[in-house]
């Protein structure tokens, strides 16, 4: 009940000349809007909570699994390029695009077996670093981020493209945002949270 439903309830019930109850209907409508700051105060609490959590983020990351397609030209020279990067930093990493397994590709169990080997992966990691091109994105590398953020492991979203747009569910969900050449100056022994700048949708 808000602050003026109070007020015109009581005004319908009590007397306009009796001071005495005056006085009670303003203490009443003073504790009704005591009632909807406290509300308000616990809602802001609750989301600086949230916050805070998003930043609690394991320390002194040594391995990672770069989630990224590589079906084009494009997308296999910025794994490469991350590659080398996370060499340079000293990060150890699980790359799809350097793994095989023993299955006809196509098949059903080639299928199975990567699936297997690459969540499996992610598991082991200490967290994602996932090539994301907005709009443009894999859905491959959008489950794998998912993935990773269920079972509580850091994803570092590295976008390639600032003019492409991203996709709330990812850049919300991941614990920090960068751009691509921002990678070489990331600090994985403190893990920074960063948050998206761009156009989402």
């Amino acid at each position: 009940m808000g602050r003026k439903t109070v007020l015109s309830f009581f005004q319908g019930i009590v007397p306009a000349e009796d001071e005495m109850k005056k006085c009670a209907l303003i203490l009443v409508c003073l504790v009704s809007i005591l009632s909807m700051i406290l509300v308000s105060c616990a809602t802001s609490a609750k989301s600086e909570e949230t916050a805070r959590e998003k930043t609690e983020t394991p320390k002194n990351i040594s391995s990672v699994y770069i989630a990224s397609p590589f079906f084009n030209d494009e997308e296999y020279d910025n794994v490469v390029y991350v590659e080398n990067v996370l060499n340079q930093l000293g990060i150890t990493f699980f790359s799809p695009m350097r793994q095989t397994v023993d299955a006809e590709a196509g098949s059903l169990d080639w299928a199975y077996k990567i699936f297997e080997m690459d969540r499996t992966e992610i598991v082991k990691a200490d967290a994602v670093v996932a090539i994301y091109y907005g709009s443009e994105g894999d859905t491959g590398t959008a489950w794998e981020c998912g993935y990773a953020t269920a079972i509580g492991k850091p994803v570092v979203l590295v976008h390639v493209d600032r003019e492409n747009g991203s996709n709330l569910m990812l850049n919300c969900g991941s614990t920090t945002n960068i751009y691509i050449e921002e990678l070489i100056n990331f600090d994985f022994s403190t893990f920074p949270v960063y948050e998206y700048d761009g156009i989402m949708f």
